[in-house]
């Protein structure tokens, strides 16, 4: 049985809404963003830029540093809403 995929968290999901925020208030096109974090050393594709914001692929941390940073914005920012509301990420009842 192959693996499942990871589902994406409460955090996750608020990441990839503020990483879509972000980018159009910049106006930058996921195509100008994908291209500015891959000439940071991250390399990635537009494609994989619109999962994320899609929430339809993970958004690992070192994606996130080299997004905020072609953002011109500190990671915490992007994580911002989530950390806001920390009762939406109780995983278990913790």
């Amino acid at each position: 049985m192959p693996p499942r995929p990871l589902e994406i968290g409460p955090a996750g999901r608020a990441a990839a809404h503020a990483i879509e925020r972000t980018r159009v208030a910049r106006g930058y096109s996921q195509r100008q963003l994908a291209a500015r974090v891959t000439a940071l050393g991250r390399p990635m594709t537009f494609t994989a830029l619109s999962r994320i914001e899609r929430k339809v692929r993970r958004c690992d941390i070192d994606d996130l540093v080299a997004i905020a940073a072609a953002l011109g914005a500190p990671p915490h920012a992007l994580l911002a809403v989530a950390s806001s509301h920390p009762e939406s990420l109780r995983v278990g009842g913790i």
